[in-house]
């Protein structure tokens, strides 16, 4: 049986922005609270990521007590009211089709006038439903943000370290985009876990996570950095799921509304 030690836990208010790490989070229905609630649209209402748009990086959304307060370098910060009330639209993340609330003609020009292209700002409310995957994570009725695909991402520190060692420059935790970071595991110990337990919450590791090209950006920058995806494919390459592997997508199991504080003991359960 493996204890770690939960080292990082981060949440990304906006998809695809720059991430905001945190000493203590709260879990919640959709993992941990405030984790992308909010996600960046196009003019079809189709989610935008820094796969096409890696200025995403750069953004900063600060969660305040009515909504969030917008960063850019050198821009004027602009501050967004959550909306609670009006019309639901349609949104579409990686083929599901969710009911947003519009956040406003006043960001969406914001947005974009410092990215060139029409886009706007959507948050999901709390009775939007978007089930993860059951052929992993076993029920329907496991609720996901806007979030790829599962509640929560988690990572290995000594996975990052093998892979590092094995790279012209080593990369920092941020480019994988994880909200739980895990130390004292061996190397890929996470690929043999199927379950683990941190105070009062209980996870189940459910699907290795594939990764695309947002691992080879700089997450303060946006700019095209040090790229994992040659060293990762020549030992993580998973054929069933034709792409290379870091990190593990998570459902909870158990600890609904409980706290996570960074320095934790992990617990393996098998």
């Amino acid at each position: 049986m493996n204890s770690g030690r939960l080292v990082g836990l981060s949440i990304y208010p906006i998809k695809s922005a720059r991430g905001i790490a945190l000493d203590e989070a709260d879990v919640g229905p959709r993992g941990l609270r405030g984790d992308r609630d909010w996600m960046v649209v196009d003019h079809r209402n189709r989610f935008v990521t820094q796969r096409s748009l890696g200025g995403l990086a750069r953004l900063v959304a600060v969660p305040t007590d009515t909504g969030l307060a917008l960063h850019d370098h050198g821009r004027d910060p602009m501050v967004v009211l959550t909306p609670v009330e009006g019309v639901l639209c349609d949104v579409e993340v990686w083929g599901d089709h969710v009911q947003a609330r519009d956040a406003g003609d006043a960001v969406a020009e914001w947005l974009s006038t410092i990215y060139a292209r029409e886009l706007r700002l959507v948050w999901m409310p709390p009775e939007a439903r978007r089930p993860a995957d059951p052929d992993y994570a076993g029920s329907t009725d496991v609720p996901v943000s806007f979030a790829d695909g599962f509640p929560l991402l988690i990572a290995n520190q000594a996975s990052l370290d093998d892979l590092n060692g094995r790279l012209p420059h080593p990369i920092p935790m941020d480019r994988f985009r994880p909200n739980m970071v895990i130390a004292d595991w061996p190397a890929f110990a996470e690929d043999g876990i199927r379950r683990i337990r941190c105070g009062e919450v209980e996870f189940e590791l459910v699907k290795p996570c594939t990764r695309c090209t947002i691992p080879s950006l700089d997450q303060q920058t946006g700019d095209v950095s040090t790229d994992p995806t040659p060293a990762l494919k020549a030992y993580r390459y998973d054929s069933a799921l034709r792409g290379v592997t870091f990190g593990v997508n998570a459902v909870i199991r158990a600890g609904w509304g409980a706290r996570l504080q960074r320095g934790m003991t992990v617990q393996s359960l098998g």
